[in-house]
């Protein structure tokens, strides 16, 4: 049976239903951040201070003087259990991707205030020391963290590889990274000071899934005829197209300054996917009037398990990796050197003046204020 004429599993699959629930774990978040944000304090007795406007941001950022740092720490998710999987089904080892994965996790957080990633650290959790004993998939891992961090242009500074049997499920690894950054000259900081009505919102392309919405597709996976092995598109199968590599945005964000582009704010789209595009506190609308396409792994995704236009942009990406707030005047231009990256992009729509909402006026979709509550 072709993906053509494959038919939906039947009943809805949910993001909650997959394991993860948003109301249940972005509370804590944000009684963390207030708790974090009273230690901010401790900084003055070293000389330095907070950046306030990035707490809730993505990274979190310091004045030193002459410049700012920006750092950050990420993990990957689920997604290597999907490359343990296809391994177990094809032969082939997935984990050079699986490192670009969780490099990009940390990367594409950092660079939304404006930073150039300068170090990024490795946490490689295994349950067992035999994990490191299967030495294809350990040479992958450690030669796709390499190329990524050569594309990003960072260094790789070291990293921790505990064995921890009893925490992590044997025979699994529990993947993140820690990436320290500067901002150097202050000008390049975006926090969304300079975020107004009249920006142009440009979305760079996404590469597929990403690392986030693993968890639902693994549960899809579960559903489908031939599992991972089944064909979504002409010589494409499931498990492959859940395994592409997630873009790296950090050389189109460095292209931008440059050239002198001011990002006036940025925001990475991972959970809870395009309700990101309301991150900002700013009581701003936010008009999307052009799409980008979507990639045939989230369309199929959304089909297989009953998604609405709603359901799938507030949990995919569906196409949309990375959004850059700009001038209308440098809207175009930001397109043409995202491109000159190999990053794909549209002018997607503007900011205006209005209650904070995100008008997705191709699929007739809204989302308000009270659909991200992440401070």
């Amino acid at each position: 049976m072709t993906a053509s004429t494959l038919p939906p599993t039947g009943e809805t699959l949910s993001y909650e239903q997959a394991g993860v629930n948003y109301d249940l774990i972005d509370p804590l978040k944000v009684a963390a951040q207030r708790a974090a944000a009273a230690t901010a304090g401790h900084l003055s007795g070293h000389g330095f201070t907070e950046v306030k406007a990035s707490r809730g941001e993505s990274a979190y950022v310091v004045d030193v003087g002459p410049f700012y740092l920006a750092s950050i720490v990420e993990c990957l998710g689920s997604k290597a259990l999907v490359a343990d999987e296809m391994k177990a089904l094809t032969g082939k080892s997935y984990y050079a991707g699986i490192a670009q994965d969780t490099i990009a996790m940390a990367v594409n957080d950092l660079i939304t205030v404006g930073a150039t990633p300068l170090v990024v650290q490795a946490y490689w959790a295994a349950g067992g020391s035999d994990w490191f004993g299967d030495a294809q998939r350990a040479q992958a891992l450690v030669e796709g963290w390499k190329a990524a961090c050569d594309t990003c242009k960072v260094a790789w500074g070291g990293g921790e590889t505990p064995a921890l049997a009893g925490i992590v499920e044997g025979g699994r690894i529990d993947l993140a990274a820690s990436c320290t950054g500067i901002i150097n000259p202050k000008s390049r900081l975006s926090v969304g000071d300079e975020l107004g009505a009249g920006d142009a919102i440009v979305l760079l392309a996404s590469s597929g899934i990403h690392a986030n919405g693993l968890s639902l597709a693994r549960k899809l996976a579960e559903r489908l005829p031939q599992g991972y092995l089944t064909e979504i598109a002409p010589g494409l199968t499931y498990g492959d197209a859940l395994l592409a590599p997630t873009a790296l945005y950090s050389p189109v964000t460095e292209a931008l300054a440059q050239a002198g582009v001011k990002v006036h704010y940025s925001a990475n789209i991972t959970g809870h996917g395009w309700r990101k595009l309301l991150r900002h506190p700013a009581t701003l609308t936010y008009r999307i009037n052009a799409i980008p396409a979507v990639p045939r792994v989230l369309s199929f995704i959304a089909e297989q398990a009953n998604h609405d236009a709603r359901e799938a942009y507030s949990t995919l990406n569906m196409g949309a990796g990375f959004a850059l707030f700009v001038s209308q005047a440098d809207a175009q231009r930001t397109v043409e050197i995202a491109q000159a990256q190999g990053i794909d992009a549209i002018i997607a729509g503007q900011v205006e003046a209005g209650a904070k909402q995100l008008l997705i006026e191709p699929i007739d979709v809204r989302f308000g204020d009270d659909d991200l509550q992440l401070r």
